[in-house]
C-alpha cells in the first residue's frame, strides 16, 4: 500500500489549536499515513512583515507536534537557500518519496490565489491531490480556476472541519496589546510566548522583494 504523505507549509507564528485540528482532520479524511509540518523560513508573500525568528517558530512548532506520532516537522524548506517556492519543495519530497503519494494542503484563501503562484500548473501536476482546508464563508469557484490551472478540479479534496475563526495574526495581535489569547493554543505554547515575551518585542519588518510562491 503506497505512502500518502501531507504537506502541510506555513511561517506558523504562532501554530495555534486551529493548525492543529485542521491537520488532524486532513489525516483522518484524506487518509494521510504522515503529515510534515513544512516550516518555512521566509515566505516570499511575507516578505514586507514582520515575523519571529526562525528559532522560535522552530521551538514552537516542536511543542505542537510533541504528542503526534503522525505529525513530523519537515525542515526541508529550512535546509536550503531561498526563494523557498512550494513547487521546489514538492519535487524534493517526491525525490526523497519516490512511491508515495504527496497531498498538499492549503487554506481556501491560498487556492483563490494559486494562480499568482509560481508555476501553478506544474505545482497542480507534482502532487496526487490537493486537500483545501476551507474558513467560513470562503467561496470557491472551481470551475472557474480550472480556466486558469487545467486539471486541478479533479485533485482539490474539500476537507470537512469545525468552523474555527483562530489566526495567527490575531493571536499576535492580542499578545501586543494584552488581550486574552491563552485558549487558542497549546498551553506549552502559550507558556513559550509568555516566557519569551514574544510577540511584545519590537521587530522590524523584512526589506521588501517581490517574489511569488
Amino acid at each position: 500500500m503506497k505512502q500518502r504523505i501531507g504537506i502541510f507549509g506555513g511561517t506558523f507564528d504562532p501554530p495555534h489549536l486551529g493548525h492543529l485540528i485542521l491537520a488532524t482532520e486532513a489525516r483522518a479524511q484524506l487518509k494521510l499515513t504522515r503529515l510534515l509540518w513544512v516550516l518555512t523560513p521566509v515566505p516570499p508573500h511575507k516578505l514586507d512583515q514582520p515575523i519571529s525568528s526562525l528559532e522560535d517558530r522552530l521551538a514552537m512548532v516542536k511543542l505542537a507536534l510533541k504528542d503526534e506520532p503522525d505529525f513530523e516537522l519537515s525542515t526541508i524548506e529550512i535546509e536550503r537557500k531561498g526563494p523557498h517556492y512550494t513547487l521546489d519543495t514538492l519535487h524534493l519530497l517526491a525525490y526523497q518519496n519516490p512511491s508515495a503519494e504527496l497531498v498538499f494542503l492549503i487554506g481556501g484563501d491560498s487556492l483563490h490565489d494559486l494562480p499568482t503562484w509560481h508555476r501553478p500548473a506544474d505545482i497542480v501536476a507534482a502532487c496526487h491531490q490537493i486537500g483545501v482546508m476551507r474558513r467560513p464563508g470562503d467561496s470557491i469557484d472551481l470551475t472557474a480556476l480550472e480556466k486558469q490551472i487545467p486539471e486541478i478540479k479533479a485533485k482539490v479534496k474539500f476537507i470537512d472541519a469545525p468552523l474555527l475563526e483562530i489566526a495567527s495574526r490575531e493571536i499576535r495581535r492580542r499578545a501586543v496589546d494584552g488581550l486574552p489569547f491563552r485558549y487558542y493554543l497549546l498551553s506549552s505554547i502559550y507558556d513559550y510566548i509568555v516566557k519569551n515575551n514574544l510577540y511584545k518585542k519590537a521587530r522590524l519588518p523584512q526589506r521588501k522583494r517581490t517574489a511569488s510562491q
